[in-house]
């Protein structure tokens, strides 16, 4: 039997686990009769590998990614070396990523150094034979039935980055309207335990629930409860988040308000999806490593593509796209080829920055 160990150890957000997973997925595709393994950064819920059946083992590596003297060695030797083939993430062939990260490329030296299999590259022609865009379904329990919305408000980056509460009250206002009768699930992670969580407050949480129609709190939920819920509403909405990613993973809708420093970057086959882009000319965003761009005044500093003047900018084409995801009026083909012209317009033409997982946007 050959065996595949993806080696996808990176930052914690739950996004770059579900990256590990859809690239599992595509190796096990290529081959049903594999041994398929994956190793992640032990401060991503890693718990989600163990709800995708085609995965055979789950390892999980603690370090410190700006820490250059990481030493990895001994968690390596529990995985053991006798892995046919150990495909890496490409973005440890990045001089960006590792001078960024050099405790995260010191353990991929390590790891290099310690496999003996053929190595590759996730989800590249560099290694075994993989099938590419292949539709990840996290084993969540079957919803009888599918209602309303769940709303993540911001993930884990400071709290610049995302909307007040007086926009997100204008934002689920306006969606209560257009939608009479929606349940809006607030979801949120407030307590610490080493992984990533939101950075709201709980007093905002329930000045919202107290101002919006149909808004029911979902807060400090274990991640496989989180998920159960998103995967019984007919639409996700949050900004940009790795959160979404998973979201899709469970097999719904995802509304994205984006901006910030990343595009959305994975689409998950028959997963219908819907990123509102900002105008990047009015609202600077997608800096990715480089310097954000000056914050606004916003009751506070914020981003300039989480602002109140951006949302009440887009907020037609919010609640327009909200609609069709809701009403199931919008198939994931025609998500796709929405989003890839929204896209073109966004970026003046440039297709160097339309990447995506498994290039479903080339």
């Amino acid at each position: 039997m050959e065996s595949v160990l993806v080696n996808f150890v990176y930052a914690q957000p739950v996004g770059h686990a579900v990256e590990a997973l859809h690239y599992s997925l595509g190796y096990h595709a290529a081959d049903p009769s594999r041994r398929i393994g994956v190793v992640l950064n032990a401060d991503t819920p890693a718990e989600m590998a163990t709800w995708c059946p085609f995965i055979d083992e789950v390892h999980t590596i603690r370090l410190d990614l700006f820490d250059p003297a990481t030493d990895a060695r001994d968690q390596l030797e529990k995985i053991g070396r006798d892995w046919d083939h150990v495909v890496n993430d490409v973005r440890l062939t990045q001089p960006a990523q590792r001078e960024f990260f050099p405790g995260l490329a010191a353990y991929y030296d390590q790891a290099d150094a310690y496999f003996t299999g053929e190595k590759g590259w996730a989800g590249t022609k560099k290694g075994p034979s993989y099938q590419p865009r292949q539709p990840l379904r996290l084993d969540l329990p079957e919803p009888e039935t599918t209602s309303g919305f769940t709303v993540l408000l911001g993930g884990s980056a400071q709290r610049s980055m995302y909307p007040t509460i007086t926009s997100w009250e204008l934002i689920l206002t306006a969606l209560a309207d257009r939608l009479p009768g929606t349940e809006f699930r607030l979801l949120g992670k407030l307590s610490e335990d080493g992984r990533t969580r939101t950075t709201y407050h709980r007093a905002e949480y329930e000045r919202l629930a107290a101002a919006v129609p149909g808004a029911r709190l979902a807060l400090d939920l274990p991640l496989r409860d989180q998920l159960t819920l998103v995967r019984a509403s007919k639409v996700f909405l949050s900004p940009h988040t790795g959160f979404g990613m998973a979201a899709l993973a469970a097999g719904t809708p995802w509304l994205c308000l984006s901006g910030n420093r990343w595009p959305e970057f994975y689409f998950n086959d028959g997963v219908p999806f819907y990123s509102v882009l900002p105008d990047r000319a009015r609202f600077p965003s997608y800096t990715q490593f480089g310097p954000n761009p000056a914050d606004v005044d916003d009751e506070g500093p914020r981003a300039p593509s989480m602002s109140a003047a951006r949302i009440r900018a887009d907020l037609p084409e919010l609640l327009d796209a909200a609609t069709l995801l809701a009403d199931g009026d919008l198939d994931y083909a025609a998500a796709l080829a929405g989003h890839r012209d929204r896209l073109h317009r966004c970026w003046g033409g440039d297709r160097s920055m339309m990447w995506s997982i498994d290039n479903v946007l080339g």
